[in-house]
């Protein structure tokens, strides 16, 4: 297994997950296959995750984050907010979306704790 070589916080915010996915795993002169053996995806997979062609699973990013010693949390931030902007793209919604998200979500997390 890598060491910590790449911190999420020095990633680019505006690459997309694929793109930092590849990035982690240039840094340390992996092929695609050697990473995938250990993480247990086909290597054609995690290829089409770093052309953001599919989405990985919960349990993907887990063993990514595992493998490349990154936080789960801050990978799994990366991937939600890929989905996020694709959703506001593909729909063509202006930003304003997201301030409205925003109190919905503090609505919802309200209503969960009662």
């Amino acid at each position: 297994m890598p060491k910590i070589l790449i911190k999420m916080t020095e990633l680019n915010r505006n690459a997309t997950f694929g793109e930092h996915l590849r990035k982690l795993r240039e840094a340390i002169n992996l092929s695609l296959r050697e990473v995938a053996l250990d993480i247990n995806i086909d290597s054609s997979l995690l290829a089409k995750i770093e052309r953001n062609e599919r989405q990985p699973t919960k349990q993907q990013i887990k063993s990514i984050a595992s493998f490349f010693k990154v936080d789960e949390k801050e990978l799994l931030t990366e991937f939600l907010s890929d989905q996020i902007a694709y959703k506001i793209l593909n729909e063509e919604a202006d930003l304003n979306i997201l301030k409205v998200a925003e109190v919905k979500v503090e609505y919802l997390k309200a209503k969960r704790n009662v």
